[in-house]
């Protein structure tokens, strides 16, 4: 197998039927060297009927259905640890992520020898301002904590089958995707696109799941935020020491300190960073006890297509 295509879907019944037509006709020039890989997260909808439709049309497509919504981070782990090909392509189910692109993701990956080539995002498409500056602090946050720059860059990916080898034996489960293929080096060209609008139905990332996933990215690949809490700390001693200095020189002279003012504002500040220190520590134990639990990334609650017994072995591992 050439080609794997690995599309997460979650409430997708809407456009899913023009989804799989258009890329397929995308895949054409593949002859049919390639497989579909559709991921249900869980959904609620008709989604997974219209996969098995799908399915039992185009030989193809090959599907799994996640025993609940796990999330997009986690979807992708389970089309991606169950893909077959020699090289992997990641995409939405939305088309957002423009499937006429994957033949020259394809053609660089085959004559110019890259072992990633990445969409990074042209124009982000009908994006509300504030989504756009969230993102852009988050990326900006991002790369002054880790080092790791992913401005514009997407889950719209073709990963070389020794690329995602690698992937496979990263073993975390706070799964941060494009945070973790970028960690990972190895030959890689970017190829621009414009965002697309969602050719059906309205987009799951609400401002709870953004946030998170942002919290997620940070801890996952930099404890500079610790660091910051012992510099905070750090600070605050010192200050402290200038302040006491101060109050036994005005003792010995005599002097008494007048108003609780700066006693009441100096508590509140050390109140505020305590909390928020605390805060931040408490995310980092957080991701060290998701992983000690030892628990699945995902559960797979059925399958079609070949090598089903494989998919569910990997998620019980």
């Amino acid at each position: 197998m050439k080609l794997s295509v690995v599309i997460p879907l979650w409430q997708e019944e809407q456009h899913l039927a023009e989804t799989i037509r258009v890329i397929g006709d995308a895949l054409e020039p593949l002859r049919g060297d390639y497989e579909l890989v559709l991921v249900d997260d869980g959904s609620t909808d008709g989604t997974w009927r219209l996969v098995r439709e799908a399915a039992a049309a185009h030989p193809e497509i090959s599907a799994l259905r996640l025993s609940r919504n796990f999330g997009k981070e986690l979807a992708l782990c389970a089309g991606l640890e169950r893909a077959r090909g020699d090289a992997v392509v990641v995409m939405d189910g939305d088309l957002q992520h423009p499937p006429a692109l994957v033949p020259e993701m394809v053609r660089i990956w085959e004559d110019e020898g890259y072992d990633v080539v990445e969409g990074v995002k042209r124009t982000r498409g009908p994006e509300s301002a504030v989504r756009r500056l969230e993102a852009l602090l988050f990326y900006d946050l991002l790369r002054r904590l880790s080092g790791i720059d992913l401005r514009n860059a997407s889950d719209f990916k073709l990963l070389d089958r020794k690329v995602l080898s690698a992937w496979s034996a990263m073993p975390e489960r706070s799964v941060f995707f494009r945070g973790m293929s970028a960690w990972l080096g190895f030959r890689r060209k970017q190829i621009p696109f414009d965002v697309e609008p969602r050719v059906g139905g309205r987009t799951s990332w609400s401002a709870a799941r953004r946030t998170q996933l942002a919290i997620r990215g940070i801890t996952s690949f930099s404890t500079l935020p610790m660091h910051v809490v012992t510099l905070m700390g750090v600070a605050f001693l010192l200050f402290a020491v200038v302040l006491g200095v101060n109050s036994l020189v005005q003792w010995a002279q005599g002097v008494a300190l007048t108003g609780f003012t700066t006693v009441n504002l100096l508590l509140l500040i050390v109140g505020s960073m305590l909390m928020i220190g605390l805060g931040i520590i408490g995310e980092y134990v957080a991701r060290i006890y998701d992983e000690v639990k030892g628990r699945p990334r995902y559960v797979v609650a059925e399958t079609i297509g070949a090598d089903a017994g494989r998919s569910l072995a990997v998620a019980k591992r």
